[in-house]
């Protein structure tokens, strides 16, 4: 690499990628070969000795601690002390280093603020701060975009461009074939653990996609009309609450068929979260009222409704999808351990579900050592298959997929699409969550659009992206542009952030040279 040049490292989930970047870190020892900076071989024994060597790694799961501020989190690893006082150490420089490295690279971070009040996207410039305090001239970013908003994608890539203009060099891990024709100077494509081509921005996305996957890929969505049947899923006069207490679903209508998929668009932050676990019994609703097939299941548990035939793909597969420390074999059967041929009550049948779990594995194409791997040893986009996996292996009245390839790489989303079309097809009424709009348009046969907890207008997925695009922005045909209410948030900002970046936090109490 060159300085000042941003090389772009292409593939599918579990191609060896993060593997690849984990040894040019340090955390992995190479079996064999050489790394070569400047001309001269270079050891790693840990990544401290990677950072000596002028490489930083902003990873994809960020190694921050939640309640402590961002110069906090600077400091660690590179604690100093005031005056040469042992146990006090210097927090003034550490905001003074934040603060300096943030204005040298446009990154707008504020050094009071608290890691767990912060948005993703903030808390990733964070590790960017944390490493050019490090001083390093070789910055690798492990699958930056995974779970950034379209907004905070931008936001990130214009970051990128800075740090390329300041002559640092880029390592960008990513599945993304949009970002990557974007920004990369240069690009690499590796595919199970071997490179197997370079390519230029100009190579077209039918091209990149093919050499990531080893065959030619569909990158849009093949599907029949619908033919809509009775209601499924109907939602009428839906209220809910935020964590906060806040209005976040203000008196939603809506109706899901059989044999059809509603497509939800919205910039992230405008209810479409709480709207989803209020319908999947995760968030108690205020008003309103929720049937499936026309039985109401407002107020019953998530166990019950998952039960009464509904498939659940959560925005956050570490959060509400997966218990990591579970093997495969194990989350294909979360939510039917104890149903037969599984189990009964508390007993288990392990032959059952290892011969289910390697069906699946098969049939979903997981890339996983075994059946008994843990599930959070494996990549991202194979972890999002053992959820599709599990939910869509039962008979199913409705499913919801709240973004369903977030972190997905192109032969990933092309056979998940394939497979929530398939259940569209069997007469399932699908509901589809996405920030992707060329996903809600390209798997939609109606469209609801959501801004500020309402639903202000239902287009099919022939509307112009222009006009799905204002109704996002709150601007209806006959209505001009709303002004931002107090404490809402516009569409720029509906991850949490301001214009400039983070909020800032409140004082904190206690002595700024504390021990």
């Amino acid at each position: 690499m060159e300085p000042g040049e941003i090389h772009a490292l292409l593939g599918e989930n579990g191609a060896g990628k993060s593997t690849l970047m984990n040894v040019l870190y340090g955390l992995y020892q190479p079996d064999g070969g050489e790394i070569l900076v400047d001309g001269k071989p270079l050891r790693l024994k840990g990544p401290s000795d990677a950072i000596r060597a002028g490489i930083g790694m902003v990873h994809q799961h960020f190694m921050l601690v939640p309640v402590f501020t961002v110069a906090e989190n600077i400091m660690l690893g590179a604690e100093q002390v005031r005056g040469g006082i042992v146990g006090f150490l210097d927090r003034r420089r550490a905001r003074r280093e934040v603060a300096e490295v943030s204005a040298r690279y446009n990154l707008r971070v504020d050094p009071d603020a608290v890691i767990e009040d912060l948005p993703v996207g903030i808390q990733q410039r964070v590790e960017i701060v944390k490493a050019l305090t490090r001083d390093v001239d070789l910055l690798i970013l492990d699958e930056p975009t995974a779970v950034l908003t379209p907004q905070e994608t931008e936001e990130l890539l214009t970051v990128m461009r800075s740090l390329k203009a300041a002559g640092k060099s880029i390592v960008f891990i990513t599945h993304k074939l949009g970002e990557v024709k974007a920004i990369a100077d240069r690009i690499t494509v590796i595919r199970r653990g071997r490179t197997v081509g370079t390519a230029s921005p100009e190579a077209s996305r039918d091209e990149l996609a093919a050499l990531m996957v080893g065959r030619d890929v569909r990158l849009t969505v093949d599907k029949q009309p619908a033919t809509p049947g009775r209601p499924i899923l109907e939602v009428a006069g839906l209220v809910v609450d935020d964590d906060r207490q806040v209005r976040a679903v203000d008196g939603v209508d809506l109706t899901v068929r059989a044999g059809e998929v509603l497509g939800v668009a919205g910039v992230q932050g405008n209810g479409q979260t709480e709207l989803i676990e209020a319908i999947m019994g995760l968030r108690p609703t205020l008003a309103g009222t929720v049937t499936l097939d026309g039985e109401p299941i407002h107020g019953w548990s998530t166990k019950k409704v998952l039960r009464a035939g509904v498939g659940y793909v959560p925005e956050d597969r570490s959060v509400d999808g997966l218990v990591k420390e579970f093997s495969v074999a194990e989350n294909l059967v979360l939510d039917i351990y104890d149903r037969p041929p599984f189990g009964r009550g508390l007993a288990l049948r392990p032959e059952a579900i290892a011969a289910s779990a390697k069906e699946r594995i098969e049939q979903f194409d997981v890339r996983t050592p075994s059946a008994d791997a843990a599930v959070g040893t494996l990549s991202g986009g194979n972890q999002q298959k053992v959820i599709v996996a599990r939910e869509l292996s039962r008979p199913l009245k409705l499913f919801i997929a709240a973004q369903p390839t977030r972190g997905v790489d192109v032969g990933s989303i092309e056979f998940i699409h394939s497979r929530v079309v398939r259940e569209r097809d069997v007469g399932t009424a699908v509901m589809v969550v996405s920030s992707e709009l060329d996903e809600v348009i390209g798997l939609a046969d109606r469209i609801a659009v959501m801004y500020r907890g309402r639903i202000i207008g239902i287009v099919g997925p022939d509307t112009p992206r222009e006009e799905i695009g204002l109704l996002m922005a709150g601007i209806t045909p006959d209505a001009p542009a709303p002004a931002p209410a107090d404490g809402a948030a516009t569409p720029g900002e509906a991850t949490g952030g301001t214009a400039g970046g983070a909020t800032p936090a409140p004082e904190r109490p206690g002595n700024e040279d504390e021990a």
